[in-house]
């Protein structure tokens, strides 16, 4: 019995990257992608040459780099130098192409607005591939950290508390510098008071500046983060995105990041999803946090059907009877209370705003004055002798219920929500590390998002064709598709007759190339 025997280190061998590499490879897919683009169009510099100068590493290699080390957890420019050098499909990769993390870093940061032009044109190709479906979608939201921390984050409350203690340090030093008699003393705390002074200066400044941008908070390292609860009672400074799943193959089609809550995102995500995909109708499901009358009104009136889990009805009384014991009378626009009185309205509308709406919303409010004050069961449903009971129904009521009646109707369709939009998040930030940025400003944060997301498709589409080669035949059937009613309708096409017709044709950012019905726009 012995050890497995290694072999000697120093021992000559020959072979070449090629065998090295797996022929199901994930880097074989990313090369293949990314070979596939026509990156000029993107905007990407170097990609044509200079006949003077030093010889720029092509955007296509420290793209691919990129893809590669977002897809497996590696993220900042030095290690993805180091994995140029060492990892060995890295360097399959790039071709023994080693970029210093200079160059790695500035690429990132200088094509964050190309990284998502090309997520949103790798999503038409997956749309034109019928990978992606467009009928159901499902948006959730994930919160990652950002490049500021909670101290350089401020708000009015926090700079009040700031302002408040240094008033009071300043006054100490002030009193202990009327009673010192020693000069030495006295130049210290003079100085002490200078630099309470300094800090003060910069707090009112940062005042300032809140009340003329019109912000709750203000980050002073990433001017674009916000304040968000990352789980549970955990504050951080960070992003919200907002993103959106396509139900077929839990492909993501869209994202975003705005405010630090979901309450006003629904309809901007869900609109600018059936944009990208070009469909006549769509369905979102979206959990309660998305539940807002104006947003569901938004959605419906751009042809897009909500089945977004209602809110239990807010109640700051848990002794008196909630708003859902009151049936609302669709025919007669009344409402019957528990003791079966009739409540009305007067037909007015009134105007509701409240800290954090984008706009105010309206409402009716129905009453039964006479009634409530002779009503035995007044106590158990309000407080007030005067006035009675009043509730109040929004402008956008009739679409809620129809909301809640669609969830209510179909259960298990709704059911389907949770596992395509909260999957992909726990893979992208348990797997791949993606639960922080490197990069400052809602541009670049955005760029970093497509990097991630590009990867997330790439390998749910080689795990869809079960490997690379499927893959690529996918990928040429359909540029072989294109060819033939390109040929076929060539007069559509003649200011482009002299381009030859391959991959980086079609994957192009200027251009919209479809078979169907196969016209250049």
């Amino acid at each position: 019995m012995h050890h497995v025997k290694s072999e000697p280190r120093n021992q000559i061998q020959f072979y070449c990257l090629d065998q090295l590499v797996e022929p199901d490879s994930f880097v074989r897919i990313i090369d293949f992608f990314v070979d596939s683009i026509d990156l000029k169009s993107f905007g990407f510099r170097h990609v044509t040459l200079k006949s003077e100068g030093r010889p720029p590493i092509h955007p296509a290699q420290l793209l691919k780099l990129y893809i590669y080390g977002y897809r497996y957890g590696v993220r900042s420019s030095r290690k993805l130098e180091r994995e140029a050098k060492l990892n060995i499909e890295a360097r399959w990769l790039l071709g023994e192409i080693v970029p210093s993390n200079k160059t790695i870093a500035n690429f990132r940061k200088d094509n964050a607005e190309q990284f998502r032009a090309i997520f949103r044109k790798f999503v038409f190709l997956l749309k034109e591939l019928d990978l992606i479906e467009g009928k159901t979608i499902a948006i959730d939201s994930f919160k990652v950290r950002a490049q500021n921390s909670l101290k350089n984050n401020y708000n009015q409350g926090k700079i009040y508390r700031h302002l408040d203690y240094i008033d009071n340090r300043i006054r100490e030093y002030e009193n202990a510098l009327d009673q010192s008699d020693s000069e030495e003393e006295k130049a210290e705390l003079s100085e002490k008071i200078k630099t309470q002074k300094v800090r003060k200066s910069k707090y009112e400044a940062l005042e300032t500046q809140l009340k003329e941008t019109g912000k709750e908070q203000i980050s002073t390292t990433d001017k674009d983060a916000q304040s968000v609860v990352l789980h549970r009672h955990i504050t951080q400074v960070g992003y919200n995105v907002q993103a959106s799943v396509d139900a077929k193959n839990k492909l993501i089609t869209h994202f975003d990041t705005g405010s630090v809550n979901d309450t006003n995102a629904l309809a901007s995500v869900a609109i600018e999803t059936k944009e990208i995909l070009q469909v006549e109708k769509m369905d979102v499901l979206a959990d309660k946090g998305y539940h807002t009358g104006e947003q569901i009104h938004q959605c419906e009136q751009n042809g897009i059907t909500t089945y977004v889990s209602p809110k239990e009805p807010a109640s700051n009384n848990p002794d008196i009877f909630p708003v859902s014991q009151f049936i609302y009378n669709p025919g007669n626009n009344t409402y019957t209370c528990p003791a079966g009185e009739t409540l009305r309205t007067n037909g007015t509308l009134y105007t509701h705003s409240s800290k954090g709406y984008k706009s105010a919303y309206r409402f009716e409010r129905y009453n039964n004055v006479a009634a409530c004050k002779i009503c035995p069961m007044q106590s158990n449903c309000t407080t007030s002798k005067k006035n009675g009971r009043n509730i109040d129904r929004s402008e956008y009521a009739s679409l809620m219920e129809q909301n809640a009646d669609r969830i209510n109707q179909n259960k298990d369709y709704y059911k389907q929500r949770q596992q395509l939009a909260e999957h992909p998040w726990g893979t992208i930030k348990r797997q791949r590390g993606f639960d922080h940025v490197l990069t400052r400003g809602k541009t670049n944060v955005l760029g970093e998002v497509s990097l991630v997301f590009i990867g997330y498709n790439l390998t749910r589409c080689a795990n869809i064709a079960n490997g690379f080669e499927r893959f690529k035949q996918l990928i040429n059937s359909y540029i072989d598709a294109f060819c033939r009613v390109f040929m076929a309708q060539k007069a559509y096409f003649k200011p482009y007759c002299d381009i030859e017709i391959s991959i980086p044709v079609f994957f192009h950012n200027n251009r919209k190339l479809n078979i169907q019905p196969c016209i250049m726009l």
